[in-house]
C-alpha cells in the first residue's frame, strides 16, 4: 500500500464512523440539545403564512385619516414601487368595520370574530419592515433571510439549533395549498444545511404522503429485509466515498420513510378527533373545512415533537376587489385560527408553542382605479402587521404604530433580520451563535446580525 493508498484509506474509515454516527439515533433526540436560552418557554412553532401580502389596514391597523381622503389622488415619492404601481393614484378607505377587542382593546376587522375572543392572548406588532416588494423575492425574504433563496429555512435553523424530538417523523412540515406559494420548495430548503433539515410538504389533497402504506402482498418484515440489503451496499459504497454526504442522507431519508408508515397514518387521522375539536377548527363547514383541516394537523404534529410547522393560506393580494376578496379570506381562516389557539391553550402546549401570523409585505393606503369600483391595494414593503402568540410573548399589547394613512412604519420601527432574530430567541436560540461554517466563513438567519425585538417579549 503506497502513502496515497493509506490515507484515502484512513479518510475512508473515519466517514464510515461518521456515517455510522448519522445513521444511529439522533445525539440530538430526546429534548434535543440544550437551547442557548434555557428560561425560553416556547421549544416549537407554528408559522401561519398569509401569502399574497394581507392588507394591514384592513385586518388589524384601521386608518380613518383614509375615510376622509377617500379617492382623492395620491402622488408618491422616493418609494419603491412594484410594476403595478404606475399611472394615477388615489386613496382608498378601508370597506371594513373595526371593533376593540378584548381587556387589551385590541384593533381587529370586525370579520374576525372569532379570533376576537382571542385577543389578550395576542401580542400584535407594526412596525415591521421588510425589503422586497414582489412576491417571490419577498418570501423567500421572510422564510430564509435571503431575498435570492438557496439559504436554510427560518425552520431549518430551528430544527439545527434544538435538534429532534421525534426520531420517526420529519421535524420540520410544510402544509402548503393545492398550489405552492411563489418561489416553490426554496421556501422550506435547507440550503447549506444538511439536507435531513429540509422542510417536508405534505400534499393537501389526498393521502398527505405518497407510499404511506406498503404495496400489497410486501410485509413489514420485508421491508425491513430490503432496507438492510440497500444499506449494505450503500455503507460499502461510501466508505469508498467517504466525503459524499447526499448518499448518508438517501439512506437516512429511506429509514425515515420506513419509520414514517407506522406513525403518519395516525397523525393525520382526524377522524379520532372528538367531534367536539373538530367543529372548534371548522371542520365539516364549506368555507373553513381545507384550513381548519390543517391547523388541527398542525396541532398533533406538534404534540408528536415535530418543532416547526408551516401553514400557507393563499391569495392574499388583493389589488382589486378588496372587500369581497378580503372578506373570503378572513372567513376561511378566523375559525381556524383561534381554534387552534383555544385548543392549544385547552391542552396545556401554548406556553411552549410559539404561534407566527404574518405575509410577506403589507398593503398601500392607495391603488389605481381600473374598470370601475374595483378598489384593492398595492404592495408595501414599508409598513405591515404581524402578530405572535404562545411561549413568551407580550400577550395582549400592541407595539409599534403606522403613520395616519399606514403607509410607513414610524413607532418601533425594525426590519425583518431583527424579527427573525426575535423568533429565535423567543425558542431559546441565540441567532449569533446558531450558525454554520460554508464557503468559508459562519453564516447565520440573520446574514449579518441583528437585535431583538425587546417590547414583543414578555
Amino acid at each position: 500500500m503506497n502513502r496515497r493508498e493509506f490515507l484515502y484509506g484512513l479518510n475512508a474509515s473515519l466517514g464510515s464512523i461518521a456515517l455510522t454516527s448519522m445513521l444511529g439515533p439522533s445525539a440530538q433526540a430526546s429534548g434535543g440539545p440544550a437551547p442557548h436560552f434555557p428560561a425560553a418557554k416556547a421549544r416549537r412553532c407554528i408559522f401561519l403564512y398569509m401569502e399574497g401580502g394581507p392588507s394591514h389596514i384592513d385586518n388589524f391597523d384601521p386608518k380613518p385619516k383614509l375615510a376622509k381622503l377617500h379617492l382623492q389622488e395620491f402622488h408618491r415619492s422616493g418609494e419603491r414601487q412594484s410594476a403595478m404601481s404606475s399611472g394615477k393614484r388615489y386613496y382608498v378607505q378601508s370597506p371594513f368595520a373595526f371593533r376593540r377587542a378584548g381587556h387589551s382593546g385590541a384593533d381587529l376587522n370586525t370579520l374576525w370574530e372569532n379570533l376576537a375572543g382571542m385577543a389578550d392572548r395576542i401580542c400584535f406588532y407594526r412596525g415591521l419592515q421588510v425589503e422586497s416588494v414582489n412576491h417571490p423575492t419577498a418570501n423567500y425574504h421572510v422564510n430564509t433571510g435571503n431575498r435570492t433563496g438557496g439559504d436554510p429555512a427560518l425552520g431549518a435553523w430551528v430544527q439545527h439549533g434544538l435538534g429532534r424530538e421525534n426520531e420517526d417523523l420529519p421535524n420540520f412540515i410544510v402544509l402548503p395549498e393545492l398550489s405552492f406559494p411563489q418561489g416553490g420548495p426554496v421556501n422550506w430548503s435547507n440550503g447549506f444545511l444538511p439536507t435531513r433539515l429540509q422542510g417536508t410538504a405534505l400534499r393537501a389533497s389526498g393521502s398527505p404522503l405518497l407510499d404511506l402504506r406498503p404495496p400489497a402482498g410486501v410485509t413489514r418484515r420485508q421491508q425491513r429485509r430490503n432496507l438492510d440489503l440497500l444499506q449494505a451496499l450503500n455503507e460499502r459504497h461510501a466508505t469508498q466515498r467517504p466525503q459524499q454526504q447526499q448518499l448518508a442522507a438517501r439512506m437516512r431519508n429511506y429509514e425515515l420513510a420506513f419509520r414514517m408508515q407506522m406513525q403518519v397514518p395516525k397523525i393525520v387521522d382526524l377522524e379520532t378527533e372528538t367531534r367536539q375539536t373538530q367543529k372548534l377548527y371548522g371542520i365539516g363547514e364549506t368555507a373553513t373545512d381545507h384550513f381548519g383541516r390543517r391547523c388541527l394537523l398542525a396541532r398533533k404534529l406538534i404534540e408528536q415533537g415535530v418543532r416547526f410547522v408551516q401553514l400557507y393560506a393563499s391569495t392574499w393580494d388583493s389589488h382589486d376587489y378588496i372587500a369581497k376578496a378580503h372578506s373570503s379570506l378572513i372567513r376561511r381562516v378566523d375559525r381556524p385560527i383561534a381554534g387552534l389557539i383555544r385548543d392549544l391553550a385547552q391542552r396545556g402546549l401554548l406556553d411552549e408553542t410559539l404561534i407566527v401570523w404574518m405575509g410577506e409585505f403589507g398593503r398601500t393606503p392607495d391603488n389605481g382605479i381600473r374598470g370601475g369600483i374595483k378598489y384593492g391595494r398595492d404592495h408595501n414593503p414599508q409598513a405591515m402587521t404581524v402578530w405572535l402568540a404562545g411561549g413568551g410573548v407580550n400577550a395582549g399589547e400592541t407595539i409599534g404604530a403606522t403613520d395616519e394613512i399606514g403607509a410607513q412604519a414610524v413607532e418601533v420601527v425594525h426590519p425583518l433580520r431583527d424579527l427573525h432574530v426575535t423568533l429565535l430567541r423567543l425558542l431559546g436560540l441565540d441567532d449569533n451563535r446558531l450558525t454554520y461554517f460554508h464557503a468559508g466563513r459562519f453564516k447565520q438567519l440573520s446574514q449579518f446580525g441583528g437585535q431583538v425585538i425587546e417590547p414583543l417579549l414578555a
